[in-house]
């Protein structure tokens, strides 16, 4: 056995001490991923734009839970899906890039759901191992593409047979899902289905039928996206430097688009995402199912769009680590739940496991979040480490390293010489004013430095020259 699966004793389920009443054998699962989904673009959110309209993922919220601080430990596609699959942080998987395969020794959560007695699914983007499509291992069922895939008349992998599908990717890859929900909905074993969407990746293509429908949109530009110095006075010199680079917006794509085009597209590209979470819902209700099923919701990364002057993830702002989470189970989650704590694209494993009554495995570096989604009160986190490790392919971010916890937030920028960063998200939610240079945070930074290198397990020698200057302070604020 895998060390990972014999490191976990699974369990009967019994019926948990929760708001609703359990069914008598374990809940079915749909995970719903999106790509690149930033964290407040959804209709019923009170920081999202007033033309955006979201039916499906309202109702996720109105009639289940809305997660409204949760976070992704890596702001990029691959390592971030490879923390979903395996409850590990990514420098403990080892996906580090988009280039970059999962090991071979790795159990991921699937493989534990069969071993359970789940039946199988795995329908859209893989993305580990920048050009594989090949059946993994988890999965009964097997529809995916090559890399990022294309939005229109895409060549699926289904179940190791290359065949070309006309449509719309969005539609077609929930075709395929409710296809299969279909062929086992009435089996004796519960189902799981991994629905993972490539949109809303760039460059953003909307469905026809929503194409154009924000063409008149006034776009509402963030604050910090106005190129004054005011908005720059205490960021890192990269930042600044890209504003006018592929993944800022004044050149951003090398000029493939403007920054209004991106905004339309982006919004109109959402669209087709909502319109799929109605349908599987739909789906779950017409057929018997929404009593017996947890769906959740969930991006792998969030997307700037203009803060700081700029676009994409990668970086530790909040724009780009938090994502949109929701949790649809009648029965379990009671209608209109929102919760606070702070939740990880690490917990989805553990948090899957449990529900289908296994023991999570103490390797893992998430939690399972149940006991939240069941109302009770649990000890929780309070904290939260954040990696982005530099791409040759996108030289102009370095590597980042943060820690967050409920109040601030410690970013060291690793491999160039510039200035970190310190923020109250409290009294500074849109990070306007760095810290890292005032002498009254020099304790704070102090501490949380040392933290963010003990969570990482490795001493700061790993990270800070020997020969650095002994005035941290001064060095935190970079040259000057």
């Amino acid at each position: 056995m895998k060390p990972l699966l014999a490191a976990l004793l699974l369990l009967a389920v019994t019926p948990g001490p929760a708001w609703g009443q359990e069914p008598t054998h374990p809940r079915n699962i749909v995970l719903i991923l999106s790509d690149d989904h930033r964290f407040d673009f959804m209709g019923f959110h009170e920081r999202a734009p007033a033309f955006l309209e979201t039916p499906g993922f309202d109702r996720m919220a109105a009639e289940g839970a809305h997660l409204a601080n949760a976070f992704v430990n890596t702001s990029l596609c691959s390592p971030s899906r490879a923390s979903i699959l395996t409850g590990l942080y990514p420098h403990e998987h080892g996906v580090v890039d988009n280039q970059s395969q999962l090991r071979q020794d790795l159990t991921l959560f699937p493989e534990i759901l069969q071993d359970a007695g789940y039946t199988t699914a795995f329908v859209g983007k893989w993305h580990m191992g920048e050009h594989t499509d090949e059946p993994q291992p988890g999965f009964d069922r097997w529809v995916s593409f090559a890399g990022q895939g294309v939005y229109f008349d895409q060549e699926l992998n289904v179940d190791g047979e290359r065949r070309e599908v006309e449509g719309y990717i969005t539609d077609v890859l929930t075709d395929q899902a409710l296809g299969w929900l279909d062929e086992v909905r009435s089996g004796e074993k519960p189902f799981m289905l991994y629905l993972s969407h490539k949109a809303v990746h760039s460059e953003f293509e909307p469905a026809p039928r929503h194409e154009g429908r924000f063409a008149d949109l006034a776009i509402p530009y963030p604050a910090t996206m106005a190129d004054m110095e005011e908005n720059y006075e205490g960021k890192p010199r990269w930042v600044r430097e890209q504003r006018s680079s592929w993944h800022g917006v004044d050149y951003l794509f090398h000029g493939a688009m403007t920054f209004d085009e991106l905004y339309r597209g982006y919004s109109e590209t959402l669209l087709g995402v909502d319109e799929s979470v109605s349908r599987l819902l739909a789906y779950l209700e017409q057929n018997g199912l929404a009593e017996s099923t947890l769906v959740l919701y969930m991006s792998d990364n969030g997307f700037l769009l203009g803060e700081h002057g700029l676009i994409d993830k990668r970086h530790a702002y909040e724009e780009s680590m938090r994502i949109p989470m929701l949790v649809w189970a009648p029965g379990l989650v009671e209608p209109g739940t929102r919760i606070e704590e702070m939740v990880l694209n690490v917990d989805v494993a553990p948090t899957l496991l449990d529900l289908a009554g296994g023991r999570i495995a103490e390797q893992m570096n998430g939690a399972s979040m149940l006991p939240l989604l069941r109302g009770e009160t649990v000890p929780w986190r309070d904290e939260m480490l954040f990696v982005y490790y530099w791409e040759f392919p996108f030289p102009h971010t370095p590597t980042v390293l943060a820690l967050r916890d409920e109040r601030y937030k410690y970013v060291f920028y690793h491999g160039v010489w510039d200035t970190n960063e310190l923020f109250d998200l409290s009294e500074d939610p849109y990070e306007t004013e760095n810290l890292i240079g005032d002498p009254a945070a020099a304790e704070r930074v102090s501490a949380m430095r040392g933290r963010l290198f003990e969570l990482l397990g490795k001493a700061e020698a790993m990270y800070v020259p020997f020969h650095f200057p002994g005035d941290w302070q001064a060095a935190e604020r970079g040259p000057r």
